[in-house]
């Protein structure tokens, strides 16, 4: 059939509306500063080892913030994660629920709040860390000093357009490497390395859009001895992160 130039014409237009939906649907959204990978693992989940290898290569990287959380779901099948919290298995939920996932599942990693891989999957992860550094920015830049007395002075950026809701600010408290020897559950024998284990996850305040600058007393904070990271994310706390920056503690490699 023959289309006439004015239905071809808007024939075209929609077309190109869908396919710059579809093409957006697939970017994640990018943070002001480095990219979040956040990975949900277990020591005792036989899978997990390799994705938490990856994530020690993804820590040496300056474009991405990586962070490892236990979940305590797995403990029940032989061996406790010493590392593992229920709060870190809330977190993993409030993402299935935003995320529209089914069901949770290790190991699983979260980039920048907005799309989820298997953790051990590289290159389905790699493309996403790439999608999101080619968005544009989502969210208010973020400076991190440390002072002296071990307090942290956080500034947080102001937004042209303040957001549609308030966005959650979250203090991450990490250590940098634990060497686990495994004595039990589908690990049993080996000695698991796990990297950027999350100790601390704190609400800490909200962001409307408007500048922000609050202090962070580390040693009153929570657990942690390896650094932190300042997370500015939607949606309750679980949404697309808009923002985020990590420093790493003096004397730590």
């Amino acid at each position: 059939m023959r289309v006439g130039s004015g239905h071809g014409m808007a024939l075209l237009g929609a077309l190109a509306l869908v396919i710059a939906a579809l093409a957006a649907a697939a970017v994640p959204a990018r943070a002001a500063g480095p990219v979040v990978v956040e990975l949900f693992t277990s020591q005792g989940c036989s899978s997990c080892p390799p994705a938490d290898e990856y994530l020690g290569e993804l820590n040496g990287r300056d474009d991405v913030i990586a962070l490892a959380y236990h979940v305590d779901y797995w403990n029940y099948i032989g061996w406790t994660d010493p590392f593992a919290s229920k709060q870190m298995t809330a977190r993993q939920k409030d993402y299935a629920r935003t995320l529209n996932q089914r069901y949770v599942y290790t190991p699983e990693m979260v980039v920048n709040g907005a799309y989820h891989e298997v953790g051990s999957d590289r290159h389905s992860v790699e493309e996403l860390i790439a999608a999101a550094e080619k968005a544009p920015p989502a969210g208010p830049p973020i400076t991190l000093t440390m002072g002296d007395d071990e307090v942290v002075a956080v500034k947080i950026g102001g937004a042209a357009t303040p957001p549609a809701a308030k966005a959650t600010v979250w203090l991450v408290k990490f250590d940098r490497e634990h060497r686990t020897a495994v004595k039990r559950g589908e690990n049993e024998g080996r000695t698991l390395t796990d990297y950027q284990v999350v100790r601390t996850l704190r609400e800490i305040g909200s962001w409307t859009g408007a500048p922000l600058e609050f202090s962070v007393d580390l040693e009153k904070s929570g657990p942690g001895d390896g650094g932190c990271a300042i997370l500015v994310q939607g949606e309750d706390g679980a949404g697309p992160i808009l923002a985020a920056r990590m420093l790493r503690y003096p004397g730590k490699s």
